[in-house]
Parts: structure tokens; C-alpha cells; sequence
């Protein structure tokens, strides 16, 4: 049985994610900064949530340690963590500009640099970065989200 790891995994795409891979019979881990959990009844799969900060590079390595000492190492890792936070730009806080670059952009790097170095030793694996439209083409009151999610598409 395969294993994806999905960030951002509690609720929307994410959940939605993680809920597909389940029925093709994955052990899914999807992480959030919060406790949450799966209904996992009518899936072939499994189901393990994970508290966990994609800005806490010592929180990604001990999920790291923790999911392979369960053999749960991800063949295919899914960056989905993203948050909003418009306003426009002449109101923007730097506390917002921050924030949402260091989730959705940040974030994607500390996640996939922890979880490469095992792909490329097994020769395997897959990567996928959830981005938006709003990265191609912007969107008022959301220069910080536009310019995080245009970053993937360069990531």
C-alpha cells in the first residue's frame, strides 16, 4: 500500500485530497496546525492525522522520525497548507505579508526539503503543489496569497 503525505489536510481541498486518496486505498496522513480528525469508515485506506506547523522546521522533523519509525514515509507528498490573509495593499500589515508567505510558500519548501532526500533515495516518489489562478493573474486585496502562490509555479 502506498503513502501520501497531504499538508493542510483538515478541511476544503485538502480534506478532499485525502479522502479520494483513501478510497484508492492509501494510508493517508494529512497534517493541520490544529488537532482534527478523519471519518474513515467506507475506505479501503487508513487514515493518520498529524498536528503539525509547516514553519516549525523541528515540528517537520520530528513528524519526520515519527512516520518512519510507522513506516509511513510518503511515496507522494501533497503541499496544500495555505492561508489568507486580504487587505489591500496600502492597509497590509507586514505581520499578513509574513505570515501567508511563510505558510504557503515557506512552508512548501521546509515540507518537501525534509521529505525529498527520501524520494531520491528510493528513486521514487512525487510531489504536488497545490497553487491558484490567483497566482497567474492576481487579485485585488491579495498582493501577499497572488505572490505566494505565483512563488509555486516558480517552486
Amino acid at each position: 500500500m502506498k503513502n501520501i503525505l497531504i499538508t493542510g489536510a483538515s478541511r476544503g481541498i485538502g480534506k478532499s485530497i485525502a479522502y479520494y486518496f483513501a478510497s484508492k486505498g492509501f494510508n493517508v496522513v494529512g497534517t493541520a496546525r490544529s488537532d482534527f480528525e478523519f471519518m474513515d469508515d467506507d475506505f479501503k485506506g487508513t487514515f493518520t492525522p498529524l498536528k503539525l506547523d509547516v514553519t516549525d522546521r523541528d515540528s517537520i522533523k520530528e513528524a519526520f522520525s515519527l512516520l518512519k519509525k510507522k513506516e509511513l514515509l510518503p511515496d507522494i507528498l501533497v503541499n496544500n497548507a495555505g492561508i489568507t490573509a486580504d487587505q489591500l495593499f496600502l492597509r497590509m500589515k507586514d505581520d499578513d505579508w509574513d505570515n501567508v508567505l511563510n505558510i504557503n510558500l515557506t512552508g512548501t519548501f521546509n515540507i518537501t526539503k525534509m521529505f525529498i532526500k527520501q524520494m531520491v533515495k528510493n528513486r521514487s516518489g512525487k510531489i504536488i503543489n497545490i497553487s491558484s489562478v490567483s497566482g497567474l493573474m492576481g487579485n485585488a486585496g491579495q498582493v501577499n496569497y497572488s505572490s505566494s502562490k505565483a512563488a509555486l509555479s516558480g517552486f
